[in-house]
């Protein structure tokens, strides 16, 4: 039983570890790793026996970076509904993963195309997606998958963007993203 606990204690450790990371790096992307060990409530040596060098850190974070956008994903049930009811949760399920977008937006997590591809589950479902929205109209047939994908991220750039320099709430952001997409993507 102790060894379980133990690990258990290693996992919340290390977890709090990468939350707090992914907060203070994407606030300040040269902040210190002492920031990121004061953040996550513990020492500089305890942060360094969970991750020797800044670059181990930086890899846990792109494979945590990873497993968010997958589970974002999922949440979203791309498959499910008509196409543009699709695209607005799988925005509203990515817009909630602000920090770690930042990171990514940022060039602080530089994802492979294989990181993308786990990430995202499989860029077929997301094509369905798109396609099934042709289908049942409610997505503009003229927007292929590719342009509406950049189009998301590129709103949820924005998004976050414009909470930090216009001091607006997190929900007034989103408001405007779902807006915008909406907006562009509908089959007028």
């Amino acid at each position: 039983m102790t060894d379980v606990q133990e690990s258990g204690s290693r996992a919340r450790t290390r977890q709090a570890i990468l939350d707090a990371a992914i907060e203070v790096l994407a606030r300040n992307p040269a902040a210190p790793l002492g920031d990121v060990a004061a953040a996550a409530n513990v020492g500089r040596t305890t942060l360094h026996r969970y991750f020797a060098e800044r670059a181990d850190l930086i890899a846990a974070l792109r494979a945590e970076a990873v497993d968010r956008v997958r589970r974002a994903s999922a949440r979203a049930r791309v498959a499910d509904g008509t196409g543009a009811a699709a695209i607005r949760r799988l925005c509203q399920e990515y817009f909630d993963l602000g920090d770690i977008l930042s990171l990514i937006f940022n060039g602080q997590l530089l994802l492979t195309d294989a990181d993308w591809q786990r990430a995202a589950e499989s860029d077929a479902d997301f094509v369905d997606m798109i396609e099934r929205g042709h289908r049942d109209g409610t997505v503009d047939p003229e927007l292929p998958a590719l342009w509406i994908q950049s189009l998301i991220w590129s709103q949820l750039y924005a998004g976050w963007s414009y909470i930090g320099d216009q001091r607006v709430s997190r929900h007034e952001a989103l408001r405007l993203i779902l807006r915008s997409i909406e907006g562009a993507v509908s089959a007028r």
